[in-house]
């Protein structure tokens, strides 16, 4: 009797302790998860596993594992917020796939992403032909985004949180010189300073830092 009222207050205490953890790691947990935020509920999940299959060994052996791993989860959600190249390194940038109705092959081959899964997405968004797509971005969640001929393209950020897109500028046929220039018109000389930036209209749409 006594092991079967352990377990229950094992298991009751694990769901407690966990939930406040998801719910200090923040809402967007809950939604889309990225590829650390995955292994670390993954690991949440093994460790709250082992706890309740040996509930002999002391407890706190297994909060210090879930403490440590919400503590890197909420270093690499600072980094990410702060560093580009981290969040680009971590999940990745967006991968067009299709342009004017064109299916790019080799991106693809590159994503292993075949054309069962890109008819499954299209389906999903409501898309009846492939010809009739503008643009279809697979993002990093996994989402495909789709934009038909007869919508506004996605526009593409010049510069986020200060740091220049330079494989944005080549898409748009730029240069950081181009860039620069145009931000000179806007009498802004450091683009440290810009939190965002996109083209749009022929011309800048700017968003400078927080003081």
């Amino acid at each position: 009797m006594e092991d079967y009222l352990m377990i229950i207050f094992r298991t009751c205490f694990l769901y407690v302790f966990i939930l406040i953890i998801f719910r200090l790691m923040g809402k967007r947990e809950v939604g889309e998860l990225s590829v650390i935020d995955l292994v670390v509920s993954i690991l949440m999940a093994e460790v709250a596993a082992f706890a309740l299959d040996d509930f002999e060994s002391p407890l706190f052996n297994v909060i210090l594992p879930i403490i440590i791993l919400f503590f890197i989860q909420i270093t690499s959600a600072y980094f990410s917020l702060k560093s580009k190249k981290f969040r680009d390194l971590v999940d990745g940038d967006p991968v067009l796939l299709i342009r004017d109705g064109v299916l790019l092959e080799s991106e693809m081959r590159k994503q292993r992403y075949n054309l069962d899964d890109l008819c499954q997405q299209l389906r999903e968004n409501g898309t009846a032909s492939v010809t009739d797509i503008a643009y279809a971005y697979l993002e990093p969640s996994g989402n495909l985004s789709v934009y038909k001929k007869d919508e506004k393209a996605f526009v593409y950020p010049l510069i986020t949180d200060g740091d220049i897109q330079d494989r944005h500028l080549k898409i748009l046929h730029k240069d950081i010189d181009w860039l620069m220039a145009e931000l000179a018109k806007n009498n802004i000389q450091d683009s440290s300073t810009v939190f965002f930036c996109v083209w749009e209209d022929n011309r800048l749409h700017i968003q400078l830092k927080e003081n």
